[in-house]
């Protein structure tokens, strides 16, 4: 993928929930929450601090992390559905 994001920013592509509860009834796409995971697919360089130097990331590619429900931006990159937000808009590291 040809994008880079910048300082302390992350793409971010939403991992797709199950379509059946638990019980096994199917939820059909009308009903269904947009999904607050999702796999990092790219990481800026960092912030960077007062004196200049940059702030390393805690995140890295590849990472399963959880976000909050209205975090990010959404943008479409060669045909594909993805987030862009601040590494700050990210709760934690799954697994």
């Amino acid at each position: 993928m040809a994008f880079t994001p910048l300082h302390d920013r992350v793409l971010v592509r939403r991992v797709e929930s199950d379509e059946k509860t638990k019980g096994g009834l199917i939820i059909p796409d009308s009903a269904k929450e947009k999904p607050a995971e999702g796999l990092i697919v790219a990481v800026g360089a960092g912030a960077r601090d007062e004196d200049g130097d940059r702030i390393a990331m805690d995140v890295k590619e590849g990472d399963k992390v959880l976000f909050g429900k209205w975090s990010g931006t959404e943008i479409t990159l060669e045909g594909e559905e993805l987030l862009i937000m601040k590494e700050s808009d990210i709760m934690g590291i799954i697994g």
